[in-house]
């Protein structure tokens, strides 16, 4: 039986390799430099306009009253960019390599009563445009508004129809461009019409939309012209302090580490010299008449309860570790091209899928050690311990996007795709990890029998409850990474290009140290009075982290950002809440293999003949 399910299963992952082939030729193509010629024309795509604040709140730009051709042609994205809800197509701007133009009539539009009131709700809502030029995103304002005085109140409105195109090149490649309003006023959209612009019938607006292009001669070569998108500064700043927040926190938790390890390494002495002063017996005969962790050591390997959904946290926590590390080193090896939209997220779902056989060999593999005997139970729900939470978040927040006729609503095609990639890739792998980690599962390796009949607990005071211990285990690690938090929210929610990655390894390196140091300090107080239920106590002492990281998310959402309205809040407080999970899923593991070493090493060490 188990040889036709291996012969299965490498065929299916010969499947999952084709597929896996097809995803990795979606993903962006880094650093690839187009060479133009003089008077080669430049395509200039229009994608998406959205509130300012909201930046996952995006519409294609030609449902905007706007010029558009006759037909639009769209251009093919990869699934990172469609993840990251571009919807390109081709504009009607006559754009020419080193050919400067002065006010080229782009159309001219007649617009109803009812299109100036959707540009004129569209401008009070702050919306910005995003073009792409060469790969180069190109931001500016939909239009203007003004509001001065009290009594009497002033609230202006205008759009603007003329756009300033400034190119930088250097020889035959592009290297930045934007969009500039400086010399130009805008077109007014009072109520009712009006305007310099002549108006038609009752609130309608006749406008001539045009534009101008001047090149620029640089000396950035096209390998660096990542740094001129990052000086650029229509988003604002807030990474500026970065460094100085970091060595703070470092120094902190280097502090908190070092006195948690010394303080322990001491009462473990403390306790090895008073346990090992008899010389006879094994670990059995150990004296039953004194107290502390050593009288519990006929419990304390006692298997806990639930242990197909341990093990699943403890499989998809080793995923998910492994996924963060490959994408954090990816990052650093600089395949993260930053014109590239959505590179990360298409790294992700292949690393995610590819990653699968991890969850399913580590949790197969420690279930077969604790006795499991329902392994094809238990990797069904590896599978679908985090896949599932996801399906159902996603599904809530697409529909929102449909709704709402967001571009970040994913389009039919992309749905079957990543269905494809979960349905042929990541469960297959999972049954395959699953079945050689069963295979390959060895003992347990307990130091100590466990007696058939449990020992009583006795009373706890209230500070060894499970609340207490998960309210420390979980703010400690958060506040290692409460600092770094505050940046990757305004790179994730905001407008910020995340570029310190070596930071960003240490961080996550401190936050799994003092998960691991902070779940022995706590297992060990656990056990000191003599209560041996560690296994799950372990796992949710450190994996609160994943509360303190939502309610952190709550904070940011309402004092930090100014982020409104419902799709936008659908996908914050939806995708976020996944987010804990998923620390909690990491950290959980971390704490939970931590704690089991040290387990053993304090049992292992007691003196025996």
């Amino acid at each position: 039986m188990t040889a036709r399910l291996e012969c299965s299963g490498l065929r299916v992952a010969g499947r999952s390799m084709r597929l896996c082939v097809l995803i990795l030729c979606l993903l962006p193509h880094f650093g690839w430099a187009v060479s133009y010629k003089p008077g080669d024309p430049v395509i200039l795509y229009v994608n998406k306009v959205g509130p300012y604040h909201n930046p996952q709140e995006t519409y294609h730009y030609y449902t905007l009253p706007v010029c558009r051709p006759k037909e639009v042609h769209h251009k093919a994205l990869s699934l990172g960019e469609v993840l990251d809800g571009d919807r390109m197509a081709e504009s009607l701007y006559n754009i020419h390599f080193k050919e400067n133009t002065e006010r080229q009539t782009l159309c001219k539009l007649t617009l109803s009563e009812k299109e100036v009131d959707q540009l004129r709700e569209a401008i009070e809502e702050l919306y910005y445009f995003e073009f792409v030029l060469d790969d180069i995103p190109i931001w500016g304002f939909v239009g203007y508004m003004e509001e001065s005085g009290f009594l009497p109140h002033s609230h202006k409105v205008g759009l603007w129809t003329h756009l300033d195109f400034n190119i930088e090149y250097n020889g035959d490649s592009v290297i930045f461009a934007n969009v500039s309003v400086k010399d130009v006023k805008p077109e007014p959209l009072e109520e009712g019409g009006g305007g310099t612009g002549r108006g038609v019938g009752s609130g309608g607006l006749m406008v001539t939309h045009t534009y101008s292009v001047r090149w620029f001669e640089s000396t950035l070569p096209h390998s660096r012209r990542a740094e001129r998108l990052r000086d650029y500064s229509f988003f604002p700043k807030t990474l500026e302090i970065h460094w100085l927040s970091i060595i703070n926190s470092l120094v902190l938790v280097v502090l908190l580490l070092g006195f948690v390890i010394i303080i322990l390494m001491r009462v473990l002495k403390n306790d090895f010299a008073r346990y090992n002063v008899e010389e006879d017996g094994g670990c059995d005969d150990l004296d039953q008449g004194d107290n502390g962790w050593k009288i519990i050591h006929t419990d304390v390997f006692r298997f806990p309860p639930y242990k197909s959904l341990l093990c699943a946290v403890l499989g998809v926590g080793a995923q998910f570790l492994t996924l963060a590390t490959g994408i954090i080193v990816m990052a650093l090896l600089g395949m993260f091209n930053v014109h590239r939209h959505g590179a990360i997220n298409s790294a992700a779902i292949v690393l995610y899928a590819l990653t699968s056989c991890v969850s399913g060999y580590c949790s197969c593999s420690f279930y077969t050690q604790i006795q499991g005997q329902r392994w094809v139970w238990n990797i069904i729900l590896t599978s679908a311990l985090f896949s599932a939470p996801l399906f159902f978040t996603w599904s809530v927040v697409n529909s929102v996007h449909w709704w709402s006729g967001s571009t970040q609503a994913l389009p039919a095609t992309t749905v079957l795709l990543l269905l494809g990639a979960w349905v042929l890739v990541g469960f297959p792998l999972t049954v395959i990890g699953g079945i050689v980690g069963k295979n390959r599962a060895g003992n347990f390796q307990a130091p100590c029998r466990t007696r058939n009949i449990p020992r009583q607990i006795p009373r706890q005071p209230w500070y060894k409850h499970t609340a207490v211990h998960m309210a420390i285990g979980g703010f400690l690690p958060f506040s290692a990474i409460s600092v770094e938090l505050y940046y990757i929210f305004a790179t994730a929610w905001g407008r910020e290009h995340y570029t310190l990655y070596g930071i960003l390894l240490c961080v996550f390196a401190i936050l799994l140290s003092v998960g691991a140091c902070i779940s022995v300090a706590l297992t060990y107080f656990l056990l000191s009075g003599e209560d041996y239920r560690w296994w799950w106590r372990s796992v949710l002492s450190t994996g609160s982290t994943g509360i303190f990281i939502f309610v952190y998310s709550l904070f940011y959402y309402h004092n930090r950002s100014n982020m409104s309205g419902l799709v936008q809040s659908v996908e914050f407080f939806g995708y976020s809440l996944l987010t804990a999970f998923v620390f909690s899923l990491m950290l959980g593991t971390v704490s939970f293999w931590a704690s089991l070493a040290f387990i053993r090493y304090i049992y292992r060490s007691l003196k025996m003949d």
